[in-house]
Protein backbone atom coordinates (compact mmCIF):
# COMPACT_ATOMS: atom_id res chain seq x y z
CA UNK A 1 0.00 0.00 0.00
CA UNK A 2 1.33 3.15 -1.04
CA UNK A 3 2.16 5.39 2.02
CA UNK A 4 3.10 9.27 3.07
CA UNK A 5 4.12 10.55 6.00
CA UNK A 6 2.83 14.06 7.04
CA UNK A 7 4.65 16.59 9.57
CA UNK A 8 1.85 18.85 11.10
CA UNK A 9 2.65 22.44 12.23
CA UNK A 10 6.37 22.01 13.54
CA UNK A 11 7.14 25.52 13.05
CA UNK A 12 8.55 27.87 15.39
CA UNK A 13 5.69 29.34 16.40
CA UNK A 14 4.32 26.10 18.09
CA UNK A 15 8.08 25.00 19.45
CA UNK A 16 10.16 27.42 20.45
CA UNK A 17 10.45 28.91 23.62
CA UNK A 18 8.42 32.50 24.37
CA UNK A 19 6.36 31.23 21.29
CA UNK A 20 2.97 32.78 20.76
CA UNK A 21 1.55 29.35 20.86
CA UNK A 22 4.12 27.16 21.85
CA UNK A 23 2.86 23.51 22.57
CA UNK A 24 3.97 22.09 26.03
CA UNK A 25 6.77 19.32 25.71
CA UNK A 26 6.55 19.60 22.16
CA UNK A 27 10.23 18.97 21.85
CA UNK A 28 9.75 15.31 23.23
CA UNK A 29 8.38 14.77 19.94
CA UNK A 30 11.13 15.19 17.74
CA UNK A 31 13.32 12.32 17.65
CA UNK A 32 10.54 10.18 16.91
CA UNK A 33 9.63 12.61 14.21
CA UNK A 34 12.75 12.42 12.60
CA UNK A 35 12.54 8.63 12.39
CA UNK A 36 10.03 8.56 10.79
CA UNK A 37 11.67 11.00 8.45
CA UNK A 38 14.68 8.59 8.35
CA UNK A 39 12.27 5.90 7.43
CA UNK A 40 10.06 7.59 4.76
CA UNK A 41 12.87 8.50 3.43
CA UNK A 42 14.64 4.94 3.37
CA UNK A 43 11.70 3.59 1.74
CA UNK A 44 11.31 6.17 -0.77
CA UNK A 45 7.74 7.71 0.32
CA UNK A 46 6.71 11.45 0.26
CA UNK A 47 7.49 13.45 3.07
CA UNK A 48 4.64 16.35 3.36
CA UNK A 49 5.01 19.33 5.68
CA UNK A 50 1.90 20.63 6.96
CA UNK A 51 2.43 23.99 7.64
CA UNK A 52 0.38 27.00 9.28
CA UNK A 53 0.47 30.17 7.24
CA UNK A 54 -1.69 32.93 8.10
CA UNK A 55 -1.95 36.60 6.56
CA UNK A 56 -1.53 39.42 8.90
CA UNK A 57 -5.36 39.98 9.52
CA UNK A 58 -6.14 36.08 9.77
CA UNK A 59 -9.53 35.66 11.33
CA UNK A 60 -8.07 32.78 13.80
CA UNK A 61 -6.45 35.31 15.20
CA UNK A 62 -10.07 35.77 16.96
CA UNK A 63 -9.16 32.67 18.31
CA UNK A 64 -5.39 32.31 18.92
CA UNK A 65 -2.86 34.53 19.30
CA UNK A 66 -1.90 36.36 16.09
CA UNK A 67 1.23 32.48 14.81
CA UNK A 68 2.76 31.48 11.63
CA UNK A 69 2.01 34.86 9.64
CA UNK A 70 3.58 34.36 6.10
CA UNK A 71 7.10 35.94 5.88
CA UNK A 72 8.35 34.97 9.22
CA UNK A 73 10.15 33.17 11.49
CA UNK A 74 7.80 31.84 13.13
CA UNK A 75 6.21 30.31 10.14
CA UNK A 76 9.16 28.95 8.74
CA UNK A 77 9.74 24.58 9.93
CA UNK A 78 12.34 24.11 12.77
CA UNK A 79 15.88 23.40 11.85
CA UNK A 80 15.91 20.37 13.86
CA UNK A 81 13.57 18.88 11.05
CA UNK A 82 14.06 21.11 7.91
CA UNK A 83 13.07 19.30 4.86
CA UNK A 84 15.39 18.07 1.87
CA UNK A 85 15.12 17.10 -1.53
CA UNK A 86 11.98 15.95 -2.42
CA UNK A 87 10.28 16.51 0.61
CA UNK A 88 7.10 18.68 -0.02
CA UNK A 89 5.53 21.64 1.66
CA UNK A 90 1.87 22.26 2.07
CA UNK A 91 0.59 25.73 3.72
CA UNK A 92 -2.89 25.66 4.73
CA UNK A 93 -4.28 28.80 6.91
CA UNK A 94 -7.15 26.71 8.96
CA UNK A 95 -7.21 23.66 11.19
CA UNK A 96 -7.31 20.92 8.64
CA UNK A 97 -4.54 20.23 6.28
CA UNK A 98 -6.91 19.34 3.44
CA UNK A 99 -9.20 22.90 3.72
CA UNK A 100 -8.74 25.15 0.75
CA UNK A 101 -4.44 23.43 0.05
CA UNK A 102 -3.85 21.18 -2.56
CA UNK A 103 -3.02 18.26 -0.26
CA UNK A 104 -5.33 15.78 -1.56
CA UNK A 105 -4.02 16.30 -5.17
CA UNK A 106 -0.82 15.57 -3.65
CA UNK A 107 -1.53 12.29 -2.75
CA UNK A 108 -3.40 11.01 -5.46
CA UNK A 109 -0.59 12.26 -7.87
CA UNK A 110 1.60 9.63 -5.26
CA UNK A 111 -1.56 7.04 -5.38
CA UNK A 112 -1.33 7.76 -1.42
CA UNK A 113 -3.68 5.02 0.27
CA UNK A 114 -1.93 5.21 3.69
CA UNK A 115 -0.74 8.41 5.74
CA UNK A 116 1.24 8.33 8.88
CA UNK A 117 0.33 10.99 10.67
CA UNK A 118 2.77 13.51 13.38
CA UNK A 119 2.83 16.54 14.82
CA UNK A 120 0.98 18.98 16.87
CA UNK A 121 -1.32 20.02 18.26
CA UNK A 122 -3.01 16.66 19.01
CA UNK A 123 -6.42 18.09 19.58
CA UNK A 124 -6.41 20.59 17.03
CA UNK A 125 -4.59 20.40 13.82
CA UNK A 126 -4.17 16.56 13.78
CA UNK A 127 -7.52 15.84 14.97
CA UNK A 128 -8.93 17.58 11.86
CA UNK A 129 -6.14 16.81 9.51
CA UNK A 130 -6.70 13.32 10.27
CA UNK A 131 -10.89 13.61 10.35
CA UNK A 132 -11.01 15.32 7.01
CA UNK A 133 -8.22 11.73 5.95
CA UNK A 134 -10.98 9.84 6.85
CA UNK A 135 -13.37 11.44 5.20
CA UNK A 136 -12.04 11.17 2.24
CA UNK A 137 -11.15 6.96 2.92
CA UNK A 138 -7.23 7.59 3.46
CA UNK A 139 -6.35 4.55 6.09
CA UNK A 140 -4.59 6.37 8.71
CA UNK A 141 -1.44 5.80 11.18
CA UNK A 142 -0.68 8.39 13.92
CA UNK A 143 2.28 7.81 15.33
CA UNK A 144 1.61 8.47 19.80
CA UNK A 145 5.19 9.36 20.22
CA UNK A 146 5.50 11.86 17.66
CA UNK A 147 2.03 14.05 17.83
CA UNK A 148 1.94 16.30 21.10
CA UNK A 149 -1.49 18.14 22.14
CA UNK A 150 -1.71 21.40 23.89
CA UNK A 151 -2.26 19.94 27.35
CA UNK A 152 -2.40 15.75 28.42
CA UNK A 153 -5.70 15.65 29.08
CA UNK A 154 -6.82 17.45 25.47
CA UNK A 155 -4.26 15.03 23.81
CA UNK A 156 -5.73 12.28 25.22
CA UNK A 157 -9.11 12.78 24.17
CA UNK A 158 -8.14 13.75 20.60
CA UNK A 159 -6.34 10.37 20.35
CA UNK A 160 -8.98 8.32 21.69
CA UNK A 161 -11.22 9.93 19.44
CA UNK A 162 -9.12 9.35 16.57
CA UNK A 163 -9.37 6.04 17.59
CA UNK A 164 -12.19 4.90 18.69
CA UNK A 165 -14.48 7.43 16.30
CA UNK A 166 -12.44 7.46 13.30
CA UNK A 167 -11.01 4.22 13.43
CA UNK A 168 -7.40 4.96 13.05
CA UNK A 169 -4.41 3.03 13.96
CA UNK A 170 -2.54 4.71 16.88
CA UNK A 171 1.26 3.30 16.37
Amino acid sequence: MKKALIIIDMLNDFVEDGAPLKVPGVKKIIEPIKKEIDEARKDNYPVIYLCDCHEENDREFKLFPPHAVKGTRGASIIDDLRPEGTDLLVRKSSFSGFFNTDLAEILNKFSVKKIIVTGTATNICVLYTVADAVMRGYEVDIVKDAVMGLNKKDHKFALRQMHDILKTNII
